[in-house]
C-alpha cells in the first residue's frame, strides 16, 4: 500500500446564515477520504456541491466545523502559526483563472518570485535565477521574467501560475479548474505539462473540474460530491466505465459525444440542487433520483465499500 500524504476524517464545514438564527449552510457535511503520495484525486460535481469549500477547509484556508485533516503525518488544525507557515510550503494551489490570480501590477519575476522571497532566505539574484529556471521548466522563455502577466496569452498565464505554485517544490498541488479559461489547444498543452511535471517531481494532485474528460485523463481516483457529501469514490477507470450511483450516472450521461448533433440530444439531470441550509431527509439525491423508493426519503445511506472496491452511498446499490 502507498503511504497516505492526506487523510480527511469526517470533515464538516457549516457557514452561519445571516439574518436566520440557528441556520447553517452545510457546504461540507461529513467527508472522509485518503490520498496516497504521487496519486491524483479528481473532485467532481455540480456547482455548489462543496468541492471548493472542501479543498479550502483541507488547506486550512477556512476553519472547519468538525473533523480532522492529516497532511504528511501532521494534524492541519493543530498546527501553530510557525508550523503552519512551514506546512504551507508543501501545499500550493493553481487557481481557476490566471488573469485574476496574477497581480497585473507585478512583473512575472516578482509574481513567481514572491513565494521564494517570503519562504526562503535566497537573495534577489538567486531568486531571479530560480524564476528563470521555473519559466523554462513550464515552457516559457527566460526573458518573460521582465514582462507583465497581460502580455501573455491565457495558456501562457496558466503556465506562469503553475511555475509560481511549483516555486517551493510542494508535495501537494491543488488544480482548481486548470483548463477552464483557455482554448482547446492550450488545454491539451497544459494537461501534458501538468502530467510531465507530476512524473518529474513525484507530485500529488487534487484536481477540481467540471470537465469530466480532464478528470478522466488526469485522475487515479474520483470523488463525486453532491450537496456536501461524497456519493461515490473509487478508481477512475472503474467509475467512468461503470458508474453505479444514480447521480454519477447522470453526470456522465450529460457529456456530449461524437454522435451528439444538437443540445436537445444531451441528457440533463432534472430539477435543481436542493438548499444546503435545509437538505432533503434521507438520501439528499432522492428528490432528483429516477430510482428513488420509500427508504431513500427516510434513511440516509452510508458510504459503503462494494465488491469491486469503490465506495458508494446509495440504498439501491449497497449490495452490488
Amino acid at each position: 500500500m502507498s503511504e497516505n500524504i492526506l487523510e480527511i476524517k469526517d470533515l464538516k464545514k457549516y457557514f452561519p446564515v445571516k439574518d436566520l438564527k440557528g441556520a447553517f449552510v452545510k457546504a461540507v457535511d461529513g467527508v472522509s477520504l485518503n490520498l496516497a503520495k504521487g496519486e491524483v484525486l479528481g473532485l467532481v460535481g455540480e456547482s455548489g456541491c462543496g468541492k471548493s469549500t472542501l479543498v479550502n477547509t483541507v488547506l486550512n484556508l477556512t476553519k472547519p466545523t468538525e473533523g480532522e485533516v492529516i497532511f504528511d503525518g501532521k494534524s492541519m488544525f493543530a498546527l501553530n502559526k510557525k508550523d503552519m507557515r512551514e506546512t504551507r510550503k508543501n501545499i500550493q494551489i493553481v487557481f481557476q483563472d490566471p488573469f485574476w490570480s496574477l497581480n497585473p501590477r507585478m512583473l512575472v519575476k516578482d509574481v513567481i518570485g514572491e513565494p521564494l522571497s517570503v519562504q526562503t532566505k535566497l537573495n534577489s539574484i538567486e531568486i531571479l535565477a530560480k524564476v528563470e529556471e521555473l519559466l523554462e521548466m513550464v515552457g516559457l522563455p527566460r526573458e518573460g521574467a521582465y514582462k507583465y502577466p497581460h502580455e501573455f496569452s491565457g495558456g501562457q498565464r496558466q503556465r506562469i501560475a503553475i511555475a509560481r505554485a511549483l516555486s517551493l517544490m510542494p508535495k501537494l498541488v491543488v488544480l482548481d479548474e486548470p483548463t477552464s479559461s483557455i482554448d482547446v489547444i492550450s488545454q491539451a498543452q497544459i494537461l501534458s505539462l501538468i502530467d510531465e511535471l507530476k512524473e518529474k517531481f513525484n507530485l500529488t494532485y487534487i484536481v477540481i473540474s467540471h470537465d469530466l474528460s480532464v478528470v478522466s485523463y488526469m485522475s487515479d481516483k474520483i470523488a463525486v460530491m453532491y450537496l456536501g457529501k461524497l456519493v461515490e469514490y473509487g478508481e477512475t477507470d472503474l467509475i467512468f466505465n461503470n458508474p453505479k450511483h444514480p447521480y454519477t450516472e447522470a453526470l456522465f450521461a450529460a457529456i456530449p459525444d461524437i454522435n451528439t448533433e444538437s443540445v436537445e440530444q444531451i441528457k440533463t439531470l432534472e430539477g435543481n440542487i436542493p438548499s444546503s441550509i435545509n437538505p432533503p431527509s434521507g438520501c439528499r439525491f432522492h428528490t432528483r433520483c429516477p430510482y428513488a423508493f420509500d427508504e431513500c426519503a427516510k434513511c440516509e445511506p452510508e458510504l459503503v465499500r462494494c465488491h469491486d472496491g469503490r465506495l458508494i452511498a446509495c440504498h439501491r446499490n449497497v449490495k452490488i
